[in-house]
C-alpha cells in the first residue's frame, strides 16, 4: 500500500503530468517504443528522484515498458503530493510525502527497497546508501544502477574506489546530453525561477554570488548575468576560476564576497560553503540559497545557533536576526531552491535527461549479468541517439560525413 498524503489530490497531479508529457516528446516516443517491446517486463525497479511531474512521466514510461515500479522522492521538499497521488491512483507503488521528517524519509526509502529491486534509479545516492546500510542482503539481486546527479556520482566513485560497488552503476549525470544541458540550462533557469517566485524580488542591479563554477554554477551565473545582476564567482578549482574570469565574472573568496552579495547561491556539491565565519560579514537583507543536492552547503544549524532569533519572513523564507542587528534570509531551509521553491527544470530539459535514464535502464536489462561491477559511463550510442532524437523534435537537421571525410578523419 502506497504512502502518500491524500489520494484525493490525484486529479491535480494528473494535470501536471499531462502538461509535462506534452512537452517531453523524446520520452513520449521512447514510451511508445517501450510499450510495444516491453524491455523491462517483470523487472523490479526502485526509483528515487525528485517526485514531480517530469519524474512521474518517466515512471509511467518505465511502467509501460513492463517494469514493476516502486517510487519515492529524493528530497522531502521537492515531492509534490498531488503528483505522488496521481501515480498511486494509477496503480504504482509510491512512498513519498512533502515536508516529511528525516525518519519518514528513510522509512519511505526502506519501503521502496523492500521490493528487492533489480534495477535502481537513484538521484543523490540515498537508495544506494539504504541498500548498503539496511538491506545488504538485497545487493546481490541488483543487476545495475543509474545515477542522476553529480553528488550521487561522487558517492558511487568513492564506493568503487574502495571496492564496495558490487554491480555496474551508470553515471547518467556525466552523459553529454545530461550535464551539458540539464546541469547548465536546466539549473540556470530553474534556480532563478525558484528564487524569484519565492522572494518576488528583482534580480537586476543586485550583486549575486555563485559558489562553484561547475556546469550547474555556469548556468546559474549565466542566467543571473542575463537578468541584469553583477555576478561574483567563488571557487576552489584554479582552472574553473580562470574560466569564470574569462567568462566576465569577478572571482574572489567567500570571505571577500560575503559583505558584497545580495543573493548567494551555493552549487558546489560540498559541505560548509557558507558558514559561521561568513554570517557576521553578510549585509542586511542578504538572501542565502542552495542548489546543491544536499542541504549542507549553507550551514543552517550554525546560522540558527548564531542568530538572536529567527522567524518565518514569507512562505519558504526564514529570517535570521543576527547579533549585529542585521537580518539575513534563508530560502527553503537551504535545500535545493529550484525544487523546494519551484517545479525544477523545464520539461524540455528533463526530456533529455530522462530519455537517457529510460534507455540506460533498458541497457542494464538487456546486458544483465554481462557487465562488470563498478562505475561505467553512459554508452556513447545512447548519448548520440538521444541527441539525434532531440534534434528531430526541434525540427533541426545536420550534415553527415561523406565517406571521403570519414576516411580523412580515420573514423
Amino acid at each position: 500500500m502506497s504512502t502518500i498524503r491524500d489520494i484525493g489530490l490525484a486529479p491535480s497531479g494528473e494535470k501536471k503530468i499531462a502538461w509535462a508529457a506534452r512537452n517531453m516528446p523524446l520520452c513520449r516516443s521512447i514510451g511508445e517504443e517501450f510499450a510495444r517491446t516491453k524491455p523491462l517486463a517483470g523487472r523490479r525497479v526502485a526509483l528515487s528522484v525528485h517526485l514531480e511531474a517530469k519524474t512521474a512521466y518517466l515512471c509511467r514510461v518505465l511502467a509501460g515498458a513492463g517494469a514493476e515500479m516502486h517510487i519515492t522522492g529524493s528530497n522531502p521538499l521537492s515531492t509534490q503530493d498531488d503528483v505522488a497521488a496521481a501515480l498511486a491512483a494509477g496503480g504504482l507503488d509510491v512512498h513519498a510525502l512533502h515536508g516529511c521528517t528525516a525518519a519518514q524519509y528513510d522509512e519511505c526509502i526502506d519501503r521502496v527497497l523492500a521490493c528487492g529491486p533489480e534495477i535502481v534509479i537513484d538521484d543523490g545516492g540515498d537508495l544506494m546508501q539504504g541498500l548498503r546500510e539496511r538491506f545488504p542482503r538485497l545487493l546481490a539481486g541488483v543487476i545495475g544502477l543509474c545515477e542522476e546527479t553529480t553528488t550521487g556520482v561522487h558517492r558511487l566513485r568513492r564506493l568503487d574506489r574502495d571496492g564496495q560497488l558490487p554491480f555496474p552503476a551508470i553515471t547518467v549525470n556525466d552523459a553529454d546530453c545530461k550535464h551539458l544541458f540539464d546541469n547548465r540550462y536546466g539549473t540556470g533557469q530553474s534556480v532563478w525561477d525558484g528564487i524569484m517566485r519565492t522572494t518576488n524580488l528583482i534580480v537586476a542591479g543586485k550583486d549575486v554570488v555563485v559558489a562553484g563554477y561547475g556546469w550547474c554554477g555556469k548556468g546559474v551565473a549565466m542566467r543571473a548575468k542575463g537578468l541584469g545582476a553583477r555576478v561574483i564567482v567563488t571557487e576552489v578549482d584554479p582552472v574553473r576560476a580562470i574560466e569564470a574570469v574569462m567568462d566576465g565574472f569577478r572571482v574572489m573568496t567567500m570571505a571577500q564576497a560575503a559583505p558584497i552579495g545580495d543573493i548567494f547561491c551555493t552549487v558546489t556539491g560540498c559541505e560548509g560553503v557558507i558558514t559561521a565565519e561568513h554570517f557576521p560579514l553578510l549585509k542586511d537583507g542578504a538572501i542565502l540559497t542552495n542548489a546543491g543536492h544536499f542541504n549542507v552547503e549553507v550551514d543552517a544549524a550554525a546560522l540558527e545557533k548564531y542568530a538572536a532569533r529567527h522567524y518565518e519572513a514569507r512562505r519558504n523564507i526564514e529570517g535570521y536576526e543576527l547579533p549585529n542587528g542585521r537580518t539575513v534570509f534563508l530560502i527553503a531551509e537551504g535545500r535545493l531552491v529550484n525544487l523546494a521553491s519551484g517545479d525544477g527544470h523545464p520539461a524540455e530539459i528533463m526530456d533529455m535527461s530522462f530519455a537517457i535514464q529510460a534507455l540506460c535502464a533498458r541497457y542494464l536489462a538487456e546486458h544483465a549479468g554481462r557487465l562488470e561491477p563498478g562505475v561505467m559511463p553512459v554508452p556513447a550510442a545512447i548519448d548520440q541517439d538521444v541527441a539525434r532524437r532531440k534534434l528531430t523534435t526541434m525540427g533541426v537537421t545536420i550534415d553527415t560525413l561523406t565517406q571521403a571525410q570519414r576516411d580523412y578523419l580515420g573514423v
